[in-house]
């Protein structure tokens, strides 16, 4: 139902910032529920923050609350996270997700559309 389009990943210094984007394309309504999630190989994937699309309520974790800010954009169908005072920790393929269940999850197991991922890297 919706094809999930990422970009923006890169490397930065620790302290640095970034900016992922998430287009959205679908021929019918926006999904309800759209996160962004984190995986390092060997590890569950993670989430980092969630969107109620039509609404705009957000959530995040406390490994990244006040560091990463996630937006929606209704009239573009794009999400954006905007991640400041980046942390070598924070390193990990990022990808987004989405949802049109009535409930945005926090696991990934809610979430049936995946974009494709793309990496962040954070040097010290």
């Amino acid at each position: 139902q919706v094809q999930l389009v990422e970009s923006g990943g890169g490397s930065v210094q620790a302290g640095g910032s970034l900016r992922l984007s998430c287009a959205a394309y679908t021929y019918s309504n926006r999904p309800y529920c759209m996160g962004w999630f984190r995986q390092v190989p060997g590890k569950e994937r993670e989430g980092v923050a969630r969107i109620v699309t039509g609404v705009g309520s957000t959530s995040y974790p406390d490994s990244v609350k006040g560091r990463f800010t996630i937006s929606h954009d209704n009239a573009k169908n794009t999400m954006y996270l905007q991640m400041n005072s980046l942390k070598p920790e924070d390193t990990a393929m990022y990808y987004c997700a989405a949802s049109y269940q009535r409930l945005c999850a926090s696991a990934f197991t809610g979430y049936k559309y995946w974009g494709q991922g793309t990496q962040v890297t954070v040097s010290s």
